[in-house]
Parts: C-alpha cells; sequence; structure tokens
C-alpha cells in the first residue's frame, strides 16, 4: 500500500492493516460455523473407544524403554572412554547397539500391539541377554551395570508376560 493511499483514509485489502470489524465479523462468523459444524458430525458419529488402543502389555513396554534409556547413557559413556583412548568397552558398545536397535522395535511393536509381539520376544530376548552378559564384564562402570541390569528385566518380564 502506498503512503498517499494510507493518508487518504484508504485501506487495502490484505494483511491485518486492511481488515475491519466488517471482515472479522465475516471471518469470525465463517469459524463459528465450522466448528460447529464438526461439533455436530463428531456428534453423531460412532463412538470410539480408545480404551482398546492402550499397550496389552505395559509393564514389558516400560521395561523395554527403560533398558534404552539405560543402553544411550551406556554407549554414550563407552564413547567417551574411546575418546580417551581407551578401547577395552568396544565389544560392550557394540552388543548395546545392537540391543538398542531391537529393544526400539520390540518397543514399537509392543506400544502398536502387533501381532508379532510374541515372535520378536525370542528376538529381544536373546540380544538382551548378550547384552547383559557383555556389560556384567564392566559392571565396574555404573552405565554398564545399570545397562546390565535393564537388560535382565527386560528378560524377566517377557517371561512374566509369556509364561
Amino acid at each position: 500500500m502506498s503512503t498517499d493511499s494510507f493518508r487518504s483514509g484508504q485501506t487495502a485489502h490484505t494483511g491485518l492493516e486492511g481488515m475491519n470489524r466488517r471482515h472479522f465479523l465475516v471471518g469470525a462468523a465463517a469459524v463459528a460455523s465450522l466448528a460447529a459444524s464438526g461439533a455436530a458430525v463428531g456428534a453423531a458419529g460412532p463412538v470410539h473407544d480408545h480404551a482398546s488402543h492402550a499397550p496389552q502389555r505395559p509393564a514389558l513396554l516400560a521395561a523395554v524403554n527403560d533398558c534404552v534409556a539405560k543402553g544411550q547413557s551406556c554407549i554414550a559413556h563407552c564413547l567417551v572412554t574411546f575418546k580417551e583412548g581407551d578401547i577395552s568397552l568396544a565389544d560392550c558398545a557394540a552388543k548395546v547397539h545392537e540391543m538398542d536397535a531391537v529393544c526400539k522395535a520390540f518397543s514399537y511393536l509392543l506400544a502398536a500391539n502387533s501381532t508379532y509381539v510374541l515372535d520378536y520376544a525370542s528376538i529381544c530376548t536373546e540380544v538382551c541377554q548378550d547384552c547383559e552378559d557383555e556389560c556384567r564384564k564392566h559392571d565396574q562402570h555404573i552405565e554398564c551395570k545399570a545397562c546390565a541390569d535393564a537388560c535382565a528385566e527386560v528378560i524377566a518380564q517377557i517371561k512374566k508376560a509369556f509364561a
């Protein structure tokens, strides 16, 4: 909009400076109308129960997610030791890295109540056992011990869930 138009009182119909009371009321009425029609459609539609969407094995899901978090801390610790020139945790980092990938996938399947949960549980058990065994070799490191304990809890929860 030019300065001359602005001085003469003319308003452009683009942007907020051009919006007058009438435009605002028409827009607000349109929004209210759409909101009301959406509410009416929703009220007339079928009732949908979201309770069935909850994970069927919440304790197992929590253990798996905790294991992922503890594993990430363990890997971060391993990387710090690598930067310091100590590669004694290389096998630990490799096993934790595998566990992280498997547990993340298992977590997704659990959260989605997938039909593949039972099949995947055996893979997760095996990978968590390997990770636990390797981390126990380094349990003088807080992060390795926490990861090993978390893996053991996942295994225990899998056994409990599928006993």
